[in-house]
């Protein structure tokens, strides 16, 4: 009976009303009056807790302020880190290969020894010469029609290849005078002078001869400034000797816009004058061939 009484007490203390009247200060007039019971402030303080909560919740999980929660994953940031390693990859390898090959240049041009990396092939000890070829009459056929298809084509020159891939295709080119001047030392590759010297009067322009892309720009000891510049269809021109470089690596020039200025850098020189080589195809041509210089 005791413990049901101390219930019932309980009970009834949390259903007992209580008022809150809020007075005036200076009047002492009645402004507002509550009714309250403890059962209702805690339903009330509970109820106001959930929603809360709930309204949080919402606000975090559909606005960008959960961006800034430390911890909190987004699936957007872990693509794009994504998508940019691999385009950082990408770049990587390609700055690898274009250092690789203006590595190649500056050796070329130095005239060191890039070594020979070429390993010989392995001769194989098998006999063909018993292999049989069984050649079907529709395989003769088309054979013959191929063959005879580019009989009579002027895709083909003599020596069996396009004409880009010729020598002499590039008199089509409309090369531009990297300097008006007077020849000195022409072409003669039986002494290894694979360029033409052009005397030219002190702080004359250098030109670029076609479109293209700087390859290398920087001093030698040998050739003082040079200039180096890739043109299309594997054609590269070299103008050395100059003074002052006006252009640098990697950046595109139109033909006949100045890349240098002439003069006698390096220790191979003997006056003023500008060095211009023509490669094709990884050989040196008579620059001579294709540009009036004078």
């Amino acid at each position: 009976m005791a413990k049901l009484s101390k219930k019932e007490k309980w009970y009834k203390k949390l259903r007992n009303e209580y008022r809150l009247v809020i007075f005036n200060n200076q009047t002492f007039e009645e402004r507002f009056s509550f009714r309250l019971t403890r059962l209702n402030v805690i339903i009330t303080l509970f109820s106001l807790g959930i929603i809360f909560i709930t309204l949080t919740f919402f606000f975090i999980a559909y606005t960008p302020i959960k961006e800034y929660i430390p911890g909190y994953p987004n699936v957007n940031q872990r693509i794009e880190l994504y998508n940019l390693s691999i385009k950082a990859d990408s770049l990587l390898y390609t700055l690898k290969q274009r250092d690789k090959y203006i590595e190649n240049i500056k050796m070329i041009i130095s005239g060191k020894d890039m070594g020979n990396d070429v390993t010989e092939p392995v001769v194989s000890s098998r006999n063909y010469d018993t292999i049989q070829i069984r050649k079907s009459p529709e395989d003769s056929m088309l054979r013959a029609e191929f063959e005879n298809q580019n009989m009579y084509s002027l895709y083909f020159n003599d020596t069996g290849q396009p004409p880009e891939t010729s020598v002499s295709s590039i008199r089509n080119f409309n090369f531009f005078p990297p300097v008006n001047g007077i020849i000195s030392a022409p072409f003669d590759a039986s002494l290894e002078h694979f360029g033409t010297d052009v005397v030219t009067p002190p702080n004359e322009a250098v030109k670029a001869t076609l479109d293209g892309t700087v390859i290398y720009s920087g001093w030698t000891l040998e050739t003082g400034n040079v200039i180096v510049i890739q043109h299309r269809f594997d054609l590269i021109s070299v103008y050395k000797h100059n003074s002052i470089l006006l252009k640098k690596e990697g950046e595109y020039v139109k033909a006949g816009e100045p890349i240098a200025i002439t003069g006698q850098s390096g220790e191979l020189t003997t006056g003023p004058h500008l060095h211009f080589e023509l490669w094709y195809n990884g050989t040196a041509v008579n620059p001579e061939e294709y540009i009036i210089f004078n």
